[in-house]
């Protein structure tokens, strides 16, 4: 079996779902895995539905804004009376009465239980198109099968579970199925972590021993860097697990974190491609002698700078790194670069869950601590080290880290 996966940009309108369907004649359907993301931007637009309920303001005229345009997509797509129409109707009717009926102050779990409809709704009015359209599939809800514990936003996967779960699936039969979701032991929706549809996809291709896995991107594939932020980037058309890693590690958009390390354990080839032109080569990820080790350039952008110290001047040992990661653990808080000398700590971290206030409140009962905020990590890979004076220009650099090839600047 293969496993396809779609983000929300290809799916974002009709033309896109149609777009799917067009690049499942040129890739063959047989044996094939759908794994589809909320459609465009929907995701953001249900979180700013979550926000309103907590703040108590008109979330329920943001959700009729986002079901009129669903059913915009939907009409391009199917027939005035199809079937389709009612089940949208359906899933934006459960997210009104569960947040009618909802007490729970936890803002996590009402995230969960709120956003994971985007998918819900993409995958059925894709699930349907194909069915119409030669395509023949059945439609699973992931969270029958990916099972989670209780970490609303950022669920860790019971691996035997779903193991056992997904190896129930025909292999001989297509199915289409959501990305980002689980559920936990009581079945309330949980969520894998933003932009985790692409793990999704890794944990279905682990399961069921697939034959490779693509995600279907509006780029030609892993660059050099992202075109968008860098000038003269190429395409790399081999790299190796491990650089796949470091570089979603280090920020790179393309590749989510969590995605690899299944399917290198299985040495399941991972191929990044683009749906614009599904004929191309792309990147392919795994073992192979093609693999390339080129200057690599990685933007991560909203982070912040925490840089902590003794009171009385002592060194920093390992009490003190132990209650500081206790803190970063509590909160949800990572780490993408850390630097350390005798008295002090400087940590470059990812606040998701906005919660750097809070741990910065919490330090400060034992250091000193300095935080700047909307930094930016900047990574090169594989970089010339002989020439690094050309990423200074420009730069206000706060914090700066040499590590064998790789070559990492914190700015403002």
């Amino acid at each position: 079996m293969k496993i396809f996966k779609f983000g929300g940009a290809s799916v974002k309108d009709a033309e896109g779902v149609k777009n799917v369907s067009m690049v499942l004649q040129s890739q063959g359907f047989e044996k094939c895995l759908l794994v589809v993301s909320a459609m465009g931007k929907t995701t953001n637009e249900l979180e700013k539905v979550v926000e309103f309920y907590f703040k108590k303001e008109d979330y329920q005229t943001e959700i009729e804004k986002i079901k009129q345009k669903h059913i915009a997509i939907a009409e391009g797509l199917f027939s005035p009376n199809h079937v389709v129409f009612g089940e949208i109707n359906l899933f934006f009717d459960d997210i009104v009465s569960f947040l009618r009926r909802t007490k729970s102050p936890n803002y996590n779990f009402v995230y969960d239980q709120v956003v994971s409809c985007g998918e819900m709704i993409s995958t059925k009015i894709v699930s349907e198109y194909l069915n119409d359209n030669q395509f023949t599939n059945q439609w699973l809800d992931a969270r029958d099968y990916i099972k989670t514990d209780d970490s609303y936003r950022d669920g860790v996967v019971n691996w035997d579970k779903t193991k056992e779960n997904i190896e129930t699936l025909n292999p001989f039969t297509c199915y289409v199925t959501q990305g980002f979701i689980g559920s936990d032991d009581n079945n309330f929706t949980v969520t894998l972590g933003r932009e985790g549809s692409d793990y999704t996809g890794a944990i279905f291709a682990y399961c069921l021993n697939a034959d490779a896995m693509t995600i279907w991107k509006d780029v030609p594939g892993v660059m050099t860097g992202d075109p968008r932020k860098f000038h003269d980037v190429t395409l790399l058309s081999h790299i190796s697990y491990e650089e796949a890693i470091e570089m979603a590690y280090y920020g790179a958009s393309v590749i989510h974190p969590k995605t690899l390390q299944p399917l290198q354990k299985k040495s399941i080839p991972f191929y990044v491609k683009s749906f614009l032109d599904p004929t191309r080569e792309g990147t392919k990820v795994g073992h192979s002698d093609k693999n390339q080790s080129e200057e690599s350039y990685i933007l991560k952008e909203n982070q912040t700078l925490l840089k902590i110290s003794t009171r009385d001047f002592s060194f920093i040992a390992e009490d003190h790194m132990s209650v500081v990661f206790g803190y970063l653990s509590k909160y949800k808080i990572k780490v993408s670069l850390m630097q350390n000398s005798a008295i002090s700590l400087a940590l470059c971290l990812e606040d998701n869950f906005c919660n750097v206030e809070l741990l910065n409140e919490e330090l400060q009962k034992v250091f000193k601590t300095d935080i700047v905020k909307n930094v930016s990590l900047f990574t090169v890979r594989n970089a010339n080290l002989e020439n690094i004076d050309k990423f200074y220009q420009g730069k206000n650099v706060l914090l700066e880290q040499i590590a064998k090839q790789t070559f990492q600047m914190v700015t403002q």
